[in-house]
């Protein structure tokens, strides 16, 4: 998985954090989140663990970003959360 090769180049993989996008099946909206452990995070929303995407299930994951430092992973999450133009433009890359 592209995921464990990211962290695996690292000096310590435990620093990445990631800013993650899923897409629900049931409704088709998106889910923007971060986290400093990508694959357990993505677990839990697919296991309905987490309230804002447990009755949008399922989930899968459409997109990430890793980060070296964990206030940039929040500060991109925010902007992609409440930035318009963030979004579109990611939106418009990801053909969406």
């Amino acid at each position: 998985m592209v995921i464990d090769e990211i962290a695996s180049k690292s000096a310590n993989p435990k620093k990445w954090c990631w800013v993650y996008i899923l897409k629900s099946s049931k409704d088709n909206k998106l889910y923007i989140g971060s986290t400093t452990d990508l694959k357990k995070r993505i677990f839990e929303h697919q296991s309905g663990k987490v309230f804002a995407t447990k009755y949008r299930l399922p989930v899968a994951l459409l997109y990430y970003e890793a980060y070296m430092e964990e206030w940039k992973a929040r500060k991109r999450e925010k902007q992609l959360k409440y930035f318009g133009k963030a979004y579109q433009s990611l939106k418009e890359r990801l053909m969406l």
